[in-house]
């Protein structure tokens, strides 16, 4: 902190210090940045054009608001953005437990401050990280914690009544006092504690047991919810929803490309022990796993398909391409299709099944959407492209074993007595002839992974592509065509 801060009363009030309340302070703060185009929200992507909009409209309006939405929305990360909203320093009265503002003190702490030491009664000054105060919410949370109660230790130690408001313990809300106060998942507070809220969204106020104490707080109150929870079948009380300026929905990304930039920004893929290179086709698939999961009637969308699926799942991806390159003593990690089937335990337990969903059960569901991913990444790319002499190999009775711990280049080998397949992967540009050969062998892969979703091909759990079941007999001839993992 600047060491040319005022630090006494009377020096603030002669540096031309003028009181004003938090939502003023971040309109002002905003209209600012708004003129210099700065970035409100560093790191949240897909909502410029939605829920940006919506937010800055409720803060230049002074409202309190609530952000509805799925898990993995990015809520809390807003919320926590808005802090930077806020100036950089702040001056208190020294000493005092609700931020008290030294030219308006509402406590009697500060009250009795300044009578005893006027002009001279000491200022601190409070950075913006610390006026920003959180609380998820759970149905254990009481209203000592977010309003205050008495504290008979604290009277008994100052010689004070249990009437006296210096016997108070504050809770997080007062502590929070000209600042932003933050509650996650608004609707499982208790009943009673909804209803401790309304004086402070509708009189600004608060009240400790029943004490005719006035305390009145300065607050941008913002908070998050599940949509299926904030109705008048869920669990919020309807006339703190009605005190609440501005409800705003979140969303998940609404494109692919957008969702990769957040998964690109969130996932850990950089690793010090080996260097990595993720072919974009590869990122792609496990995008879309995410995005086919939400249109998935099999899955609970109530529940929602969190955006930390593709996160995860590319960690476990690049994780499994990780431990292949080490056992293999290779250089570089190039993730396959066959390592986002590795990572079908980062799948199975982001999705909450509907009925139906659980007659399949989570592992089938998510190979199916792993080979669906696959598809969708392929016919963008290289729909319409003849790929009947790839079929037909298998449909002669010969398969191929993929196996997750076989080096690229003996993948290449296998492949490539598939008739056409890495002509292919050239031709439609999955994979150039100068890629590396992890990157050739994540597209031919990609392109058996089309083919078993369209059922001209099948693959077994083992990572066998063969032709589909329905062709298998007697006399099928053929052969099965394994990979050494560790050959050349």
């Amino acid at each position: 902190m600047s060491s040319s801060r005022p630090t006494t009363v009377g020096a603030l009030r002669d540096s031309g210090y003028a009181p004003r309340t938090v939502k003023s302070e971040i309109r002002q703060n905003l209209l600012r940045k708004l003129r210099s185009g700065e970035d409100l929200f560093p790191g949240v992507h897909g909502y410029e054009e939605t829920v940006v909009p919506q937010i800055v409209n409720a803060l230049l309006a002074r409202h309190d608001f609530i952000l509805l939405g799925l898990r993995g929305q990015a809520k809390s990360r807003i919320l926590r953005a808005l802090g930077g909203l806020l100036d950089e320093e702040m001056p208190v009265l020294a000493g005092s437990e609700v931020n008290d503002d030294p030219l308006r003190p509402i406590s009697k702490y500060a009250r009795e401050l300044i009578e005893e030491h006027g002009d001279d009664a000491p200022v601190a000054w409070v950075a913006r990280e610390q006026r920003y105060v959180e609380k998820l919410a759970t149905p254990d949370v009481t209203i000592a914690d977010i309003i205050g109660d008495v504290d008979p230790i604290k009277a008994a130690r100052g010689g004070h009544i249990l009437a006296d408001e210096l016997t108070i313990h504050f809770g997080l809300m007062p502590r929070a006092n000209r600042g932003i106060f933050a509650i996650n998942e608004l609707p499982d507070l208790s009943g009673k504690i909804q209803v401790g809220l309304f004086n402070v969204l509708q009189e600004g106020d608060v009240q400790v047991k029943g004490y005719p104490i006035r305390l009145p707080l300065d607050l941008l109150l913002v908070f998050t919810a599940n949509p299926e929870d904030y109705t008048a079948r869920g669990k919020i009380i309807t006339p703190l929803k009605d005190r609440i300026g501005s409800e705003i929905r979140t969303h998940y990304p609404r494109s692919v490309e957008v969702g990769m930039g957040v998964t690109r920004q969130e996932a850990w893929t950089e690793r010090a022990d080996v260097e990595v290179e993720t072919p974009e086709i590869v990122s792609e698939v496990v995008e879309r796993i995410a995005f086919l999961a939400r249109d998935d009637k099999r899955i609970d969308q109530r529940s929602g398909v969190s955006q930390r699926l593709p996160i995860t799942v590319l960690e476990m991806v690049v994780s499994n391409a990780e431990r292949r390159a080490l056992l293999l003593g290779e250089e570089r990690a190039v993730p396959r299709i066959v390592d986002v089937y590795a990572a079908l335990p980062a799948i199975t337990g982001k999705m909450e099944l509907e009925y139906e969903g659980e007659l399949h059960g989570h592992e089938k569901i998510g190979r199916e959407l792993i080979a669906a991913a696959a598809h969708g990444v392929y016919d963008d790319r290289a729909g319409g492209a003849d790929v009947d002499d790839i079929v037909e190999y298998f449909e002669q009775g010969s398969a191929l074993q993929v196996g997750e711990d076989s080096s690229a280049e003996a993948c290449l080998a296998g492949f490539s007595t598939v008739p056409g397949l890495l002509d292919l992967v050239h031709q439609v540009g999955l994979a150039s002839e100068s890629a590396s050969a992890g990157a050739k062998a994540a597209a031919c892969e990609l392109v058996l992974e089309a083919l078993v979703a369209e059922r001209r091909v099948t693959r077994t759990s083992s990572g066998s592509y063969r032709r589909p079941p329905h062709e298998d007999g007697p006399g099928s001839g053929g052969g099965m065509h394994t990979f050494d993992p560790f050959g050349a």
